[in-house]
């Protein structure tokens, strides 16, 4: 069993694919529209072309909303991504405009930061040991 794809809920997916491939740094996937104004949107890692795909999911259905809207107000990350060096990420993504709801943490052996990414979300990155 392996995982092939994640998703995320956002607002907007043209606003989302500008966030996650222009200033995280992915690569789009899958555009195939969905009805008549959705998009089946993946984004993956350049790293990994062949790897987990995140699909940027229509924030459509209410239930979706109010869990995504509730894990912001609480201040809970929806999706963590391995970064190499979350100090140095956190310094290209600010340059970039990125705002932080939590800078760069040590935790024992990890290092995590949280972001927005504009589109409803609140987006940890991590550097983890081997």
């Amino acid at each position: 069993m392996r995982i092939r794809l994640t998703s995320v809920f956002v607002d907007d997916q043209a606003k989302a694919l500008h966030f996650y491939t222009e200033v995280l740094g992915f690569v789009k996937k899958h555009d195939v529209p969905v009805g008549e104004k959705d998009r089946w949107l993946t984004v993956v890692s350049p790293e990994e072309p062949g790897g987990t795909e995140l699909l940027l999911e229509p924030l459509g259905h209410p239930a979706a909303r109010t869990y995504r809207d509730a894990l912001v107000e609480d201040g809970i990350p929806l999706a963590q991504f391995t970064v190499d060096d979350v100090r140095a990420e956190y310094e290209r993504l600010r340059g970039l405009g990125v705002r932080f709801t939590q800078e760069p943490l040590e935790a024992g052996p990890v290092t995590t930061a949280v972001l927005d990414d504009t589109c409803g979300n609140l987006i940890q990155i991590a550097t983890q040991p081997e």
